[in-house]
């Protein structure tokens, strides 16, 4: 959809902040592309495939994500896991989101629609 509202501009640059963070909560366990991708759209956060792919190809290459292909009960599938240095980086970046998340949260009281 094209849309001149500045509401979706900035509703995406949100939720690119985010997508990467959602990703790497659910690679704990080895997961291949179309069931990660259900197992977040199942907690609320929607990716399309043309996000997925590139985010998990970019996380790998910045050494969050480890992967391998496999097959089990059909086609060969890529699974992708948190690396070593996945797990490192983790729970610091859960300790900052949530820091963040408490700051705007602060902030939200003290703006002009606080009862939102």
């Amino acid at each position: 959809m094209v849309t001149d509202d500045p509401f979706f501009k900035f509703e995406g640059d949100l939720r690119r902040g985010v997508i990467a963070l959602a990703t790497l909560s659910q690679l704990v366990t080895a997961q291949y592309g179309y069931s990660l991708r259900q197992k977040l759209t199942e907690q609320g956060m929607e990716i399309e495939e043309g996000t997925l792919y590139p985010l998990l190809r970019r996380l790998e290459s910045q050494g969050l994500l480890t992967s391998e292909w496999r097959i089990e009960d059909g086609p060969p599938r890529r699974y992708y896991v948190l690396s070593d240095e996945g797990r490192r980086l983790y729970p610091q970046l859960v300790n900052s989101w949530r820091n963040l998340s408490a700051v705007m949260e602060n902030l939200f009281k003290e703006g002009p629609l606080n009862d939102v």
